[in-house]
């Protein structure tokens, strides 16, 4: 029983049929059957009977199977984790990110990092933060930047914490006044982002205790159309800084001081499977993360 054996086995498992079996191989249809027969004889017994234009498996091959996957999975694995020392030349990032810092964080990141290791891949899967944890602890993505989520299993490393900030059209009633009182907002359209999002927890916690009553004129689940409606004088929004920065540097939006009022803030945080080897991709990741905000995130060896 070798190695060659079992992958054709398993394709040929996948696909029900020799032929593109083969070509999923770059082998021959009469070599790919070779290998079967051999494994067969080695186990005894018949993996494979036919029907009609294709192939199924006996019981044998069902029983099989399983174990073969794993066999192969566990192989693969290992050449990952050899092609991961070869200096970063090869392998693979996966993050995980909630949707404001993947589109208004990481990228500038990326952009970093992918110029360190032009030879390394990066996958990016975005979502809130609560599927993240979920996807770290699923071995999806090897990491995830969230808003700080505690889980046992997992690490979590702050990094930095962004405000949320009261923002209006340019020519709004409230940007010539530049300031206003907490009761101002209770008299405007409120546009607020996305239910699902901890960005909405955190500013309906923020306004209840200030006692402002929480009625959206909208709720919208993109974050670029919530500014859009805010810079067409729609209505007013409180949003994270930073995602409003360039436009309030291009004098798009106005920030409206809200007077004696602690606005609130967000941590966000790097996560990690807990206990689990990181690959030298992660870990070169990891210290760019460290370079950017200061702080010590790799695990101790």
């Amino acid at each position: 029983m070798d190695l060659g054996q079992l992958e054709a086995y398993l394709q040929v498992a996948e696909h029900r049929n020799f032929s593109r079996a083969a070509e999923a191989l770059g082998l021959t249809q009469p070599s790919v059957t070779a290998r079967i027969q051999a494994l067969e004889r080695d186990l005894g017994e018949s993996l494979f009977e036919r029907n009609g234009r294709g192939v199924r498996l006996t019981e044998v091959g069902e029983a099989f199977l399983p174990h073969v996957q794993r066999v192969l999975k566990a192989l693969h694995d290992g050449k990952d984790a050899v092609q991961s020392l070869r200096k970063l030349e090869l392998g693979t990032l996966r993050l995980g990110a909630a949707p404001t810092i993947s589109t208004y964080v990481l990228p500038a990141l990326l952009k970093e990092f992918s110029s360190r290791y032009p030879g390394l891949d990066v996958s990016v899967r975005t979502d809130y933060s609560q599927q993240i944890v979920q996807m770290v602890l699923a071995d999806e993505v090897q990491m995830g930047l969230e808003r700080g989520t505690t889980h046992p299993e997992v690490e979590t490393i702050p990094l930095y914490s962004d405000d949320v900030i009261l923002v209006t059209a340019a020519d709004d009633p409230f940007a010539e006044q530049g300031a206003v009182d907490i009761k101002d907002i209770a008299t405007r359209r409120l546009i607020m982002f996305n239910r699902g999002s901890s960005y909405y927890a955190l500013v309906d916690n923020a306004l209840r205790e200030a006692g402002v009553p929480v009625s959206p004129a909208m709720e919208l689940d993109n974050m670029e159309a919530t500014k859009k409606m805010v810079e067409e004088g729609l209505g007013i929004a409180l949003l994270p800084r930073v995602a409003v920065a360039q436009e309030i540097d291009r004098g798009e939006l106005r920030e409206i001081e809200i007077r004696k009022m602690t606005m609130p803030r967000r941590e966000v945080a790097l996560i990690y499977r807990r206990g689990r080897p990181l690959s030298r991709a992660a870990e070169a990741f990891i210290k760019l993360l460290e370079e950017r905000y200061g702080v010590s995130a790799l695990p101790t060896k």
